[in-house]
């Protein structure tokens, strides 16, 4: 048997953490946690786990150089120039739309990639990644690689953040199929999961074969959580950074 203990300190842990308007970062990444997104771009960084699924991604659509990173990991400090030069350039509406307040970036967790079609002269705030060819080839095969298009048309409402073709958030598997499968939205999806499954309850996903149990565990109620299960069993943990906790474990991996 696998027993987890999770505390409090892991609800802000995680590719699955929400970063918006209401939630900021508390936990940013250490130096060791980032690597570089692309080989041939070493100044673009990313998490490690987001920045390898991200090059086998490319790699299975055979992108070739045809995608390019515009912006990933950025410090507290680098999020603040943007924002101050794009409200200066901009204005204040602009700027309101297309970048989030430091602290309140995902680009500051280096889970979130923006991406663009290769070309000579390419936008940094709003780069050019359409819904045809190899960006949509990228864009259909995402969420299979724990990636999801964050911020797409029709739900700027939830997340207080225009559309942004180019934008795509790392959140692994398999959240981001069920996210893509169900048209939600990060904050949606977290929602769901609170009133979809119970510690005792979880929230059943098949997918070739293999069945996925989901369980939303609150930490604000209680200090810990013991989750005990048969060793063979993989599993993934992650924060929501809303006080909850998100197991994930492989019930019938070997069968």
């Amino acid at each position: 048997m696998t027993t987890v203990v999770l505390t409090r300190e892991d609800t802000v842990k995680g590719p699955l953490r929400l970063v918006n308007s209401d939630y900021s970062i508390s936990d940013y990444p250490k130096a060791e946690a980032l690597t570089a997104a692309m080989e041939d771009f070493p100044c673009i960084l990313l998490e490690n786990q987001a920045a390898k699924m991200l090059r086998q991604l490319l790699c299975a659509i055979q992108a070739n150089g045809r995608i390019v990173p515009v912006s990933g990991y950025r410090t507290h400090a680098e999020q603040i120039e943007i924002w101050n030069t794009t409200l200066l350039k901009e204005g204040p509406d602009f700027t309101g739309k297309y970048v989030a307040l430091p602290g309140h970036s995902e680009h500051e967790t280096g889970l979130a990639i923006d991406l663009a079609r290769s070309a000579p002269s390419i936008d940094f705030i709003r780069p050019e990644f359409p819904r045809i060819g190899i960006c949509q080839s990228f864009r259909s095969l995402a969420p299979k690689f724990g990636f999801i298009e964050r911020y797409c048309g029709g739900k700027e409402a939830i997340t207080h953040i225009g559309a942004e073709p180019w934008h795509f958030r790392y959140v692994g598997f398999p959240h981001a199929l069920i996210i893509t499968e169900k048209h939600m939205a990060l904050e949606e999806y977290i929602s769901f999961l609170q009133q979809a499954s119970a510690p005792d309850e979880p929230f059943h996903y098949e997918i070739e074969h293999n069945l996925m149990e989901i369980y939303y565990l609150p930490m604000d109620v209680r200090e810990t959580w013991e989750v005990t299960f048969p060793c063979d069993y993989p599993h993934t943990l992650s924060g929501t950074n809303t006080g909850a906790v998100v197991l994930c474990r492989w019930r019938n991996y070997y069968e």
